[in-house]
């Protein structure tokens, strides 16, 4: 198996990075990957570093390939922020490695997966490795579309554009791959609106799908101020309920280990010169906790879009595939309480709502103004 089969539903959009595993002559040294989340970014990055180190242009099977796809490689160097933003130490970091030539490899490569996370500046500091890379060193970044990368960066890059995948092709993913259901497996791909890791983790985990099935509850629920204001608070918890189960056995054990790394027995009072040390994984952490919140509003509240998406579908008597085929009923009630206008008014609050929470407005705020908007009274 190639390690081109792992990217799925692209078709000939991987033409240009295959082309250039094949020959010198195509490749450059600069290589920005967009497309939207789901569309897998990350794993089109990895499998070209993979072809790249591959003498066979990514067999899947040798040790190269084995290493790449598993972020073990010594020449492939790895980047994929879980805090808010990449720091400029960690971009001066990369800069520093890509000096090196390949040890065991025939490319050393640097990926980043979340290059929209990076400042102006940080994008500054990357500049001139991009620009004047030594000759076997490939820069691989990864963003949801050009611009969220700087202009001077995106400039100096060639650019391969991936799309969703089909809902078919998430569902033949699921069903051959995870072994679910057909049904439950099409039922995950259009929930997750082709998104393939949602769409594993909705499969997989039946708590997840029953988060979901809270976050459109709360549509039909909001009947007026008070109700927008608990459904503010109710969506806010259950965001932090998931960011703090995704982080805190993580945290814990990084603590733990930074302590014996320290030579400081747990509990024990920690000398002052290390104290520092402590204080900045703990920053790190409220990062990484930080944008775990966000990630799982965010996802929420693209969920309710896609409610009030199927909303407007359901009031033009489109016969178009609703995304959210087992909630019909809830679908008609909200299409029957409100004009097609007011529809598209409620689908935009959803939107800026979104906008404020990437802004860093406090969440319930801007989940408060976004739920009263969808009141019945505001149709």
């Amino acid at each position: 198996m190639s390690v081109w089969d792992t990217v799925v539903g692209q078709g000939d959009a991987l033409d240009p990075l295959i082309a250039a595993v094949e020959g010198d002559r195509a490749m450059t040294h600069a290589w920005l990957i967009t497309g939207p989340p789901g569309s897998g970014r990350s794993i089109a990055a990895r499998a070209f570093a993979a072809a790249l180190q591959c003498q066979s242009g990514g067999c899947g099977e040798c040790h190269a390939c084995r290493t790449v796809v598993a972020g073990a490689h010594p020449d492939v160097r790895i980047v994929a922020t879980e805090k808010v933003t990449i720091t400029v130490d960690e971009v001066r970091s990369l800069v520093s490695n890509a000096q090196s030539t390949p040890s065991q490899g025939r490319w050393r490569v640097i990926i980043i997966e979340d290059a929209d996370r990076m400042t102006e500046r940080t994008s500054n500091v990357l500049l001139k490795a991009v620009e004047e890379p030594p000759p076997r060193t490939a820069w691989i970044l990864c963003a949801p579309s050009l611009h969220d990368v700087a202009t001077t960066i995106r400039s100096r890059c060639r650019v391969v554009t991936l799309r969703i995948p089909s809902v078919e092709v998430v569902t033949g993913l699921l069903v051959e791959r995870d072994g679910i259901e057909p049904e439950l497996a099409r039922e995950c791909a259009l929930a997750a609106q082709c998104h393939i890791g949602v769409a594993r983790r909705l499969a997989r985990d039946p708590e997840a799908r029953s988060r979901r099935e809270r976050v459109l509850a709360l549509a039909s629920d909001v009947r007026g101020v008070g109700d927008a204001v608990l459904a503010a608070a109710d969506l806010a918890a259950v965001a932090d309920d998931d960011a703090k189960s995704a982080t805190v056995e993580r945290d814990a054990a990084e603590v733990a280990e930074l302590y014996v790394t320290l030579g400081v027995e747990p509990g024990e009072r920690l000398p002052p010169a290390l104290r520092s040390q402590v204080r900045q994984l703990e920053e790190d952490q409220k990062r990484r906790a930080t944008r775990a919140k966000r990630d799982v509003l965010d996802r929420a509240l693209l969920d309710l879009l896609s409610l009030y998406r199927d909303v407007a579908i359901t009031q033009t008597g489109s016969s178009v595939a609703l995304i959210n085929e087992g909630h019909r009923e809830r679908i008609g009630a909200l299409a029957s309480r409100a004009a097609m206008g007011d529809t598209l008014a409620m689908m935009d609050a959803i939107g800026v709502a979104r906008e404020r929470l990437a802004g860093n407005v406090a969440p319930v705020l801007a989940l408060e103004a976004m739920f009263l908007a969808l009141r019945p009274h505001a149709a």
